[in-house]
């Protein structure tokens, strides 16, 4: 777990729910989501993450909305507008598919976008999706462990992978493009007992959900002595998911949790993510419209992110 600090965000206008998504967002398009991903590649972020969900039922959409792209073609066709920043699947449900026909995909999208790709997965906690889709939803922990091995074997160098399971096992099935990474970072979600120690085990990274700052540090030494124990010692990725930010001073609300100020004060407060062994940080802008994010975004990438570690 490294020193250094990079930063990266989930986009907007892709996913909707209420519980984060700004007005501006309902009548946003394809036009504000690539001007965004530029702004990002541009002012060196370190990636862009999008979503995942098959359907939502009517029970949630009030709160999740309806509106969640899909996320691998929304990467790719990303991917192609942009030339460096990373393309993460925050996260993806990868229990709802069957790990070939998943890999078809992902090894595709890294091909194509020059090895950029970040798996991030997640277990999902919407019953209908998986009722829907014939996965089990009470062992849907299970199935995404399973689900990860298999396409780490599928994700692989070789170009007939093999692998055996309980649910799932496949060899001597070819499949072309490779992905351009050698091993396609693998990031899990979750802050639960059993997503740290998926995490741990099988991950190349950690993205916590919702964690306030004060849980992080006893998160972070479960993962790390989870590993600890069990001998692995190949470099992991530690995330954190920030307060909404507001670079100024703004003139309108932008809620009590919002963080706002000049870039040395916003930096004093995010100093606290490297001090706890946190080497990645997403960060999420209040805005009333796309120009103002894009504001918002080179602010913090021109005069706050280099005085975090300083």
């Amino acid at each position: 777990m490294g020193t250094s600090l990079a930063y990266g965000m989930q986009l907007p206008v892709q996913s909707q729910s209420t519980l984060y998504a700004e007005a501006w967002e309902a009548g946003a398009g394809v036009e504000d989501l690539v001007e965004v991903a530029r702004t990002a590649d541009r002012c060196g972020f370190d990636y862009i993450a999008c979503c995942d969900h098959v359907a939502i039922p009517r029970r949630l959409a009030d709160t999740m909305s309806t509106v969640w792209y899909d996320p691998v073609a929304t990467l790719a066709h990303l991917g192609a507008v942009t030339e460096r920043v990373r393309l993460m699947t925050h996260v993806a449900i990868v229990a709802l598919r069957h790990p070939l026909a998943a890999a078809k995909q992902y090894a595709t999208l890294d091909h194509l976008c020059g090895g950029r790709l970040v798996l991030g997965v997640g277990a999902g906690h919407v019953r209908e999706e998986f009722e829907a889709l014939g996965v089990d939803f009470a062992g849907r922990g299970a199935v995404l462990d399973e689900t990860v091995d298999a396409l780490r074997a599928a994700l692989g160098p070789r170009e007939y992978p093999r692998f055996k399971g309980e649910r799932y096992a496949f060899e001597g099935l070819g499949q072309r493009p490779r992905p351009a990474q050698r091993r396609v970072p693998v990031w899990v979600g979750g802050s639960s007992a059993p997503a740290l120690r998926r995490a741990a085990l099988r991950g190349d990274g950690w993205l916590p959900q919702g964690d306030p700052r004060d849980r992080l540090p006893g998160r972070i030494e479960r993962l790390r002595r989870l590993r600890g124990e069990a001998g692995i010692e190949e470099p992991f990725t530690v995330g954190a998911i920030v307060e909404p930010l507001y670079v100024g001073r703004p003139s309108w609300n932008v809620g009590r949790r919002t963080l706002s100020g000049g870039a040395d004060e916003l930096a004093q407060s995010l100093r606290a993510y490297p001090a706890m062994g946190v080497d990645q940080i997403q960060v999420r802008f209040r805005s009333r419209g796309r120009a103002e994010l894009v504001d918002q975004m080179a602010a913090f990438a021109r005069d706050v992110a280099p005085r975090i570690t300083d």
